[in-house]
């Protein structure tokens, strides 16, 4: 749907390469933005579902019963810790084994886990930055064009070859794009 707003207006406005421009960077742009949402919204969610199993533990440590239901969160992106927690509590029923101490285990897990996705994150950050950079270098000569008199935008937009190139161009940028995000991606993102 973005696709095809950017593409009408850019085709509206400027022709149909800047149309096919404006369809490729907002589709782009959009997918970033709903990614980064999805990829906040399941943090959030693990995150609760890890304070919910500290509380567990801090409850059973206390002394206080297993509760009937272990709700660790009611969205998709805590199954893993649901379905652990069952096991513990199977396991803790069946051979006595404390369940406030495998409860901390598979919080202490999780969290590890979670602090190498963040490691992982952190050091692909350099690749990211460098995929972004090379990806506005075209901007940066376009404007070399205009500083040395030449109207690029013109030609790019109005020119055969110069439209053919753009649309090249634009599909090369967004297809590195995707390749860096893919590379540099840390596991266990929304994908």
């Amino acid at each position: 749907m973005v696709c095809l707003v950017g593409a009408g207006v850019g085709a509206v406005v400027a022709g149909p390469v800047a149309g096919v421009a404006m369809g490729g960077y907002g589709t782009f742009v959009v997918r970033g933005l709903l990614r980064r949402r999805a990829n906040r919204r399941a943090e959030r969610v693990r995150r609760r579902g890890l304070d919910q199993l500290c509380g567990l533990a801090a409850d059973l440590r206390a002394g206080l019963p297993v509760p009937p239901v272990i709700d660790i969160a009611s969205t998709a992106g805590a199954d893993r810790l649901r379905q652990l927690t069952s096991a513990a509590v199977r396991l803790a029923d069946r051979t006595g084994a404390p369940l406030a101490e495998l409860v901390e285990r598979i919080e202490a897990d999780a969290r590890a886990t979670d602090r190498g996705l963040a490691a992982a994150a952190a050091q692909a950050a350099g690749a990211r930055a460098t995929a972004w950079l090379l990806a506005a270098l075209p901007v940066g000569g376009i404007g070399l064009g205009y500083g040395i008199g030449v109207d690029p935008v013109a030609v790019l937009l109005h020119d055969t070859v110069g439209g053919i190139c753009a649309i090249v161009a634009v599909a090369l940028q967004v297809v590195g794009l995707l390749w860096a995000e893919r590379l540099g991606g840390a596991p266990g993102r929304a994908g």
